[in-house]
């Protein structure tokens, strides 16, 4: 209705990573309304994230939670993922709604097609210059300055000697101590990878996936050991929680990451495990990552045909929303005092 056309709604079934999986699973792509590519089926109906309607009424869920920053998924103006439209020019109205309701944005940045150090650069510079300057945008404090925060997704498919050459103080295209200077923080999948985002240069590390086990970085029980080694060596440590995962509408084949949520028994064990780490930050995947069921926003029970989308019952569609405000109302307590 919004777009004139569905996108990631009708997401195609996609076929097993594994060469050697001959099972038979379920080919093509979703029909909305009704069949949409996800477990579980939104109380808003299978929206468009452009419209401002929508996304008011996003951001007024999460700042009812007590969410302070919201960290979106970007790709550089005109650049998308293989299942949307461009996302850059959502953000003006983003940050204009996150003024309205006391709400911090910060830039997810995607593996955008053929990115290097040398135009994510030039990226940070668009950045800079479109949005450096708005309220709404978020700046942390560091030192003397307040400089935005940039989480960078699949940030090992770049080598750490290529990132220092900008976020070394001696590398060639070097943004330290420069209007394009940043806190950025690297996907940590593997145990190496410790290693390489120091080396890099980068400012931290976070997590990302919501399946515990999935891999090292999103096991809780390596969570300590990843805040030490991040105290240590003057990074900061960003674990992501998840309620849940379950995408076998998107990966037919992938149950054996499913997560199941328990009545919100996984999600409160992944906070807690992520104080106790401890972390001065959490992030949360996700509010809307609706094809890997790790959402928080409202789900509501729906059958469509043979399938009965997964549902918070007995709880209410706002189960994960209240449990964010209790555990992010903990996590700011805990850094005050």
């Amino acid at each position: 209705e919004f777009d004139g056309r569905w996108w990631h709604w009708n997401h195609e079934y996609i076929p097993p990573w594994d060469k050697n999986d001959h099972k038979v699973y379920p080919t093509g792509a979703h029909v909305p309304p009704e069949d949409v590519g996800a477990n579980f089926y939104p109380e808003l109906g299978p929206y468009s994230s452009k419209d401002p309607k929508i996304l008011d009424e996003h951001l007024k869920m999460m700042a009812d939670a007590n969410i302070g920053v919201i960290s979106i998924s970007w790709y550089p103006p005109g650049q998308a993922d293989e299942n949307g439209p461009p996302s850059d020019g959502s953000v003006p109205v983003l940050l204009e709604i996150a003024i309205k309701y006391g709400l911090k944005i910060c830039l997810h940045v995607e593996p955008y097609e053929g990115r290097s150090v040398v135009n994510f650069r030039k990226h940070l510079k668009y950045v800079y210059e479109t949005y450096g300057s708005h309220p709404a945008y978020y700046k942390v404090k560091r030192g003397s300055r307040n400089l935005p925060l940039f989480y960078i997704y699949d940030s090992y498919r770049i080598t750490p000697e290529e990132w220092q050459r900008i976020f070394s103080n001696r590398g060639d295209l070097s943004v330290r101590n420069t209007e394009l200077d940043a806190v950025f923080i690297a996907l940590l999948v593997e145990y190496k990878h410790r290693f390489d985002i120091k080396k890099a240069g980068f400012d931290g590390f976070y997590t990302y996936f919501a399946s515990n086990g999935f891999s090292y970085g999103s096991s809780w029980k390596n969570w300590k050991s990843l805040a030490s080694y991040a105290f240590k060596n003057s990074l900061i440590f960003i674990p992501s929680v998840g309620p849940g995962y379950m995408d076998t509408r998107v990966r037919a084949w992938n149950s054996k990451n499913t997560q199941p949520r328990r009545n919100g028994v996984y999600y409160e064990t992944a906070w807690r495990t992520a104080l106790a780490a401890p972390s001065k930050y959490v992030s949360v995947t996700s509010f809307n990552e609706w094809h890997e069921g790790t959402q928080i926003e409202p789900a509501i029970p729906l059958k469509c045909g043979n399938y009965t989308y997964e549902s918070y019952l007995p709880r209410s569609s706002r189960f994960y929303l209240d449990l964010t405000e209790k555990w992010s109302t903990l996590l700011a307590n805990k850094t005050v005092s």
